[in-house]
């Protein structure tokens, strides 16, 4: 636990300049496009870049962080990172950024994270002992809360009076201390299995076979997986849509304390878990919240203010951590530590498939469809208009109250699936497994 606290702080530091980086960078792009064309599609771009990428490329780089220094491979990533934001810092410098630019960055960055969240996740299971990997689980949801409560308001403040060549500045100081802290611990060495010697590309898909072997040959975890797979993409929908929704030109303030009062939520949440062990059935805590979630995106959705909005997310984001716990904890306890770098990955990339689609349908759904269905005098917005606030511009809360509503219909089919609700009942924890496997070796 000493050595998993160490490496936790140097994580929460770095994290915190990466939000402060996304924040700005996030409130210049609107600057730059919002402003002028009123649509949301080259936003959304944007987060797109920031997840596709490591969407992608987490198969193979949980095959490698299998065989890879999982510390080893954090330090590279954090490093790469740096050097990414340093060239952004450069071109903030020339007075030469560009939107193109900013896209590019976050492909790189993204491609790395695809390495560096599997190492960590799989890093934990290495650290932690399994009675509290729930409490592990929700300090490392408590980092990503301190970032979203401190980051707008941080940023706000220093793009309001520094600029942001100083974001980028702390953003490259943060990844530094990220580095020396990893330096710094030692992990544990884990039992690896030998391995019939092949060619290195046939032992990358054998390697990466048997990770995807290992979720589809178990029920349960396909379930889970598929269930956790569509509160992402609500999340997503919710992420591109509610940046242009708060935005104001030139101020950050409004943007800024709706996310800091959800990023409270996410912290009470997260301490909440790390305070905790968890409840006995993880399964049943992840349906019933994820029920709760939509619940809080239907209502919001019917009469969007920023009160409203900022009571939702902060709600919303208060669940989350307790939804990402729970499921990263029956993950660490069921697979086996020599699969662990390529099944993460592959869950992650799973769990986060229907994300992307989300990045990639809200921008146009809003701007083409549900906005000019929602304007003043159109079929739909005649039909609901009593209850849900119409005129263009307005598509974003009809699709809010469709996410929720569609939210609730999964969770009541979830509830009602046996193989989810006993997964962990019925699949052996990974000590039990890897017993098996050496009995039967």
């Amino acid at each position: 636990m000493q050595t998993f606290f160490i490496v936790w702080v140097g994580q929460v530091i770095s994290l915190l300049g990466t939000k402060l980086t996304e924040f700005a960078l996030g409130f210049w792009i609107l600057d730059q496009t919002y402003q002028d064309t009123g649509t949301i599609t080259q936003f959304a771009l944007t987060i797109l870049f920031m997840y596709l990428p490591k969407v992608i490329i987490s198969p193979l780089a949980g095959v490698l962080i299998d065989r890879w220094n999982r510390r080893y491979a954090m330090i590279m990533s954090d490093l790469g990172t740096g050097l990414v934001t340093i060239s952004i810092l450069s071109l903030v410098w020339s007075d030469n950024l560009a939107v193109w630019h900013i896209y590019i960055a976050l492909i790189a960055s993204s491609s790395l994270n695809a390495f560096q969240q599997p190492a960590y996740t799989a890093a934990i299971a290495q650290l932690v002992p399994p009675k509290n990997l729930s409490r592990a689980n929700g300090m490392v949801q408590a980092s990503f809360a301190i970032a979203k409560i401190a980051s707008p308001a941080i940023a706000g403040l220093l793009l309001n009076y520094f600029g942001l060549k100083t974001i980028l500045s702390i953003d490259i100081g943060t990844f530094l201390i990220a580095t020396i802290t990893l330096i710094s611990v030692k992990f544990p060495d884990f039992k690896r299995y030998t391995r019939v010697k092949r060619k290195v590309v046939n032992q990358v898909i054998v390697d990466a076979v048997a990770g995807w072997n290992y979720i589809v040959l178990r029920p349960g975890l396909v379930r889970l997986v598929c269930f956790i797979a569509i509160s992402y993409f609500t999340m997503g929908m919710i992420e591109v849509v509610v940046w242009p929704l708060l935005y104001q030109p030139g101020s950050t303030e409004q943007l800024g304390f709706v996310l800091s009062v959800g990023g409270c939520g996410m912290l009470l949440g997260s301490v909440l878990m790390s305070l905790w062990s968890g409840p006995n059935n993880r399964v049943k805590a992840i349906i019933v919240f994820v029920g709760f979630q939509g619940l809080i995106v239907l209502v919001g959705g019917l009469k969007i203010s920023p009160l409203i909005l900022a009571v939702g997310i902060f709600g919303y984001l208060f669940s989350q951590p307790i939804i990402v716990s729970c499921n990263q904890a029956i993950w660490q306890s069921k697979v086996p530590s020599r699969l662990q770098g390529r099944v993460f990955a592959l869950q992650q990339t799973l769990e986060r498939s229907l994300a992307i689609c989300a990045y990639l349908l809200a921008g146009p759904l809003v701007d083409n469809v549900l906005n000019p269905l929602m304007a003043e005098g159109g079929i739909v917005a005649q039909t609901i208009g009593k209850f849900v606030n119409t005129g263009m511009g307005q598509g974003v809360t009809l699709l809010l109250v469709i996410l929720g509503m569609m939210n609730i219909m999964v969770v009541a089919i979830a509830y009602r699936e046996p193989r989810l609700r006993y997964l962990e009942r019925e699949l052996p924890d990974r000590n039990q497994f890897q017993k098996n496997n050496t009995k039967t070796a």
